[in-house]
C-alpha cells in the first residue's frame, strides 16, 4: 500500500472490537515507525505501550477523574487559544461529531458524554502514551509529531485503527502508576488503537481538510 493510499483513506477510529492485537504485531508497528526521522537524530521519544488489564485498570481511573471534574494537570502546558479560521474549523470538528452522534449543541450533557470517551478509549483494547524528557521543547515536539504520524499510518496499514488524542496527557498520575514512563518524561499525547468495530456508528465520523490552496502557497 502507498503512503498516498495510507493519507486518503485512513481516518481516526472512535470504536474498536474488544478483542486484543497480538503483541508481536504491536512489536512490529512500532519497530517499523521508531525509524522515523527525528533532528541531529535525537529520537527524543519514549512510547509506553498498555493492554490487558492494565488498560483496563487505566481507562478506569481516567474515567473517575474525568467524572469527579478534575481539571486538567498536563506536564507540557496546553496551546495558546485559537481563533479566526482555526477556531472555524475546530467548531466544524466539534459539531460535525456531535451531529453524527445524534448530539445538539444545547445538549451539555450528550457533549460531556461524548468528551467521555476520549477517556473511555473509545474502547480499545490497547493504548500507547508518548513522551519526552520535560527539559526539550519545540524542536522535539516536532519530531513527536513525526513518529506519531508514522505509528498511524502503519497501523493502518497493518488494519489495524487508532485515533491520536491530546486528551491522554490531562491525567498523568494514574498513566505513570500503570505504565511505564520514565521519570524525566512528560506525557504529551496517546494513541488509542485496536481493530475497528465496522457497525459502530461513531466510526461514520468524518473530518474535512482545507482546500490545497488555504494551506499551501507556491512562488516562482
Amino acid at each position: 500500500m502507498k503512503v498516498s493510499e495510507v493519507l486518503q483513506r485512513r481516518y481516526s477510529v472512535r470504536g474498536y472490537r474488544s478483542d486484543p492485537v497480538p503483541e508481536e504485531l504491536i512489536r512490529e508497528v512500532f519497530d517499523i515507525a521508531r525509524l522515523s526521522p527525528s533532528g541531529t537524530n535525537t529520537q527524543p521519544w519514549h512510547i509506553s505501550v498498555v493492554s490487558g488489564d492494565a488498560c483496563d485498570r487505566l481507562r478506569h481511573e481516567l474515567c473517575e477523574l474525568f467524572d469527579a471534574g478534575e481539571p486538567a494537570k498536563r506536564g507540557f502546558p496546553g496551546g495558546a487559544p485559537v481563533d479566526g479560521v482555526y477556531l472555524d474549523r475546530r467548531r466544524a470538528c466539534g459539531f460535525g461529531y456531535y451531529e453524527t452522534m445524534g448530539v445538539e449543541r444545547k445538549d451539555k450533557e450528550g457533549r460531556v458524554r461524548i468528551a467521555r470517551k476520549n477517556f473511555e478509549l473509545f474502547g480499545a483494547p490497547h493504548a500507547a502514551f508518548f513522551s519526552m524528557p520535560r527539559s526539550f521543547g519545540y524542536p522535539q515536539a516536532v519530531d513527536m509529531g513525526l513518529i506519531l504520524q508514522a505509528v498511524m499510518l502503519v497501523m493502518y496499514e497493518k488494519g489495524l485503527g487508532c485515533i491520536a488524542q491530546g486528551s491522554l496527557a490531562d491525567y498523568p498520575d494514574p498513566v505513570r502508576a500503570i505504565a511505564n514512563v520514565p521519570d524525566d518524561n512528560e506525557i504529551m499525547f496517546g494513541v488509542s488503537f485496536g481493530y475497528e468495530d465496522m457497525d459502530a456508528h461513531i466510526n461514520t465520523v468524518r473530518m474535512t481538510r482545507a482546500a490545497l490552496d488555504d494551506v499551501v502557497s507556491f512562488t516562482s
